[in-house]
């Protein structure tokens, strides 16, 4: 039987989907934490989900597979009655210069950051009930247009796109579609190419004079998705401490 709301989280073990899972498990949700291939890291995603005062379930499933993100969607189901909420956090990067980029960097990233997002969109649209929210997790990278990330930024420049359309189609039914574009965070893949002098120059860039951490994303999905954000839908909100 469902008991309060339900809130599915995709690239759920570290980083930001790790944050947003404890974000809304402090929230009261019961948390369908989605991996990949870490089970120990999920295992303490859904252990920080508790310890918040949520509950929280770890579920495998490889959200490039179309097939596998409707078993997700029916492990939530059989876990917890069912999704209210969708934040759809997967996604990767490589970095390249377009004239060096190849037709499998491009397949990748639109596979991962694109056809994902898309069938869990499509999924969430088919389940989640009137008034539900979700929630897409995109790159402040569509806006400054970073050298070298041409394939990621324009993966990620459809996700928002999916997102806008989605708010218009799933609007009457009082379901709220919003998409944030985060800066640069860290404990996110993206450290892994992460220099001092890039990290020096972000900083400069930003007001707040500081790189993002997970829990700074984790507080706008909480609003976007919480009954306080029930008037804001189709939109892409920036959070980057103001860095672009």
């Amino acid at each position: 039987m469902k008991q309060g709301k339900v809130a599915l989280v995709t690239g759920a073990s570290q980083g930001i989907g790790r944050a947003v899972a404890a974000r809304l498990g402090a929230d009261g949700h019961s948390v369908v934490v989605n991996y990949r291939a870490d089970a120990a890291a999920a295992a303490e995603a859904v252990a920080a989900v508790e310890a918040a005062g949520g509950r929280a379930v770890a579920v495998q499933a490889d959200v490039t597979e179309p097939k596998e993100v409707v078993r997700l969607f029916d492990a939530a189901t059989e876990h917890f009655g069912g999704v209210d909420v969708l934040v759809n956090n997967v996604g990767g990067i490589r970095f390249a210069p377009l004239a060096q980029a190849s037709d499998e960097d491009f397949d990748w990233h639109f596979d991962l950051n694109t056809r994902s997002t898309f069938t869990a969109l499509r999924e969430a649209a088919r389940r989640i009930g009137d008034g539900g929210r979700i929630v897409v997790i995109s790159s402040g990278m569509t806006l400054t247009h970073r050298a070298t990330a041409g394939l990621y930024i324009a993966s990620k420049a459809a996700i928002e796109a999916l997102a806008g359309v989605l708010a218009q189609e799933l609007g009457p039914r009082g379901i709220t579609v919003n998409s944030v574009r985060a800066g640069l965070t860290l404990q996110t893949g993206s450290e892994r190419d992460l220099t001092d002098e890039i990290a020096a120059q972000v900083i400069a860039r930003t007001p707040l004079r500081r790189l993002g951490l997970p829990d700074d994303i984790a507080e706008v999905v909480g609003f976007l998705v919480s009954e306080q954000g029930r008037w804001v839908t189709g939109q892409s909100i920036s959070a980057g401490g103001g860095g672009f």
